[in-house]
């Protein structure tokens, strides 16, 4: 089963409505012809179409979205998977929504770095055109601003981590104000900052927002130890951080050693997959066509336990961002072994690389 977009939040009288004259388009529905006339107005999955692509710093771009009407909205700070057919192939990734929630023009946004040797960013940065349809999935994430602004914010990002942050900024900008925010960005070269201009001139709007940039290849890379001098202040406020697995493990260790951890909240790009595999009871998993029952002990991706019991299994990233090896779960348990939260499904597509089984657990495959 192909994923698809998002099942568009569409009003029951709408969807009452294509109901009662579908018989007139038989064999086709009548969404197959409002989408030959608009394939924004599907009711089947979300969709957007590609406004503009801007060039940025960094060997990335700003890929400029107008979602069907049916858009759900996001936070600051959340991500989206977005569906692109390239080369007649369909492909999914999860990106950062660095546009404001509150835009004017109602557009969204994100700003993907090239990758070389990848599939998606590269055709996002070069190949994509104004008029394009891609597919909308969910919006996700936890790493939001609090609902209550009460003390100072610290914003800590290197490299592309700055994507989530960005949308927190423009947020902030243009409506609860950037009043008491110090933002440490690193970056190798000057003609590499991503967003670069636009954060200087939230710098020169703004008088409670102060920037620090550190250009690595000049200044050294920064340490968490810096913050003394960089931000005096730093315990006592909520810091919000992005950016290499190396740079937020160092940070989580100076945050438990020196100040308070509740009040560091960081997004990883390459989450941590299963690291604790004391959590959870595992379960068993039923290849459903296959005829193979898994063993899938606590702390195992669906993924390793079908590999294990010889189950040629899709695979892509196995970090849970690409989305190429999702399957059908029929039924059963299962456990985010990034976040431990456990849901009963049916029907619905998981990605197996970051998912366990919590007890029986039937696949489609």
């Amino acid at each position: 089963m192909a994923e698809v977009g998002m099942r568009p939040p569409a009003s029951p009288l709408r969807r009452r409505a294509l109901r009662a004259v579908r018989w007139l388009f038989t064999p086709l529905r009548a969404d197959d012809y409002l989408e030959l006339i608009n394939p924004l107005w599907s009711t089947r999955e979300l969709r957007g179409r590609v406004e503009r692509v801007v060039p940025e710093r960094g060997d990335a771009a700003t890929v400029l979205i107008r979602p069907g009407f049916d858009w759900v909205g996001h936070r600051p700070g959340q991500y989206v998977r977005l569906g692109v057919v390239i080369d007649g192939v369909h492909h999914w990734r999860a990106y950062s929504l660095t546009s404001s929630p509150d835009r004017a023009d109602g557009l969204i946004s994100v700003t993907p770095k090239k990758v070389d040797g990848g599939v998606v960013s590269p055709y996002l940065v070069e190949r994509a055109r104004p008029g394009e349809v891609v597919r909308l999935g969910e919006v996700e994430g936890a790493f939001t601003l609090p609902d209550r602004l009460d003390r100072g914010l610290l914003f800590v990002t290197a490299g592309s981590g700055i994507t989530p942050v960005m949308s927190m900024l423009r947020h902030l900008g243009h409506g609860p104000g950037l009043r008491d925010v110090v933002h440490v960005h690193s970056a190798r070269e000057t003609d590499g900052v991503t967003f670069g201009d636009e954060l200087a001139a939230l710098e020169k709007q703004h008088e409670g927002l102060r920037l620090e940039l550190r250009i690595t290849s000049r200044d050294g890379r920064f340490s968490p130890a810096d913050l003394d001098a960089l931000c005096p202040d730093w315990r006592d406020r909520d810091t919000y951080a992005c950016g290499p697995g190396e740079l937020l493990d160092a940070l989580q260790a100076h945050w438990k050693s020196h100040g308070d951890v509740e009040r560091l909240h960081h997004e990883r790009f390459q989450p941590i997959v299963g690291g604790d595999a004391a959590d959870g009871a595992g379960g068993t998993v039923r290849f459903a066509h296959r005829n193979v029952d898994a063993d899938c002990p606590p702390g195992t991706p669906i993924l390793v336990a079908g590999e294990n019991a010889g189950v040629d299994m899709p695979f892509g990233c196995r970090v849970g961002v690409c989305h190429t090896c999702v399957l059908p779960i029929r039924d059963g348990r299962i456990r985010d072994l990034r976040t431990n939260v456990v849901s009963q499904l049916t029907n619905e597509i998981v990605r197996t690389c970051v998912n366990g089984a919590e007890g029986p657990v039937t696949v489609e495959l």
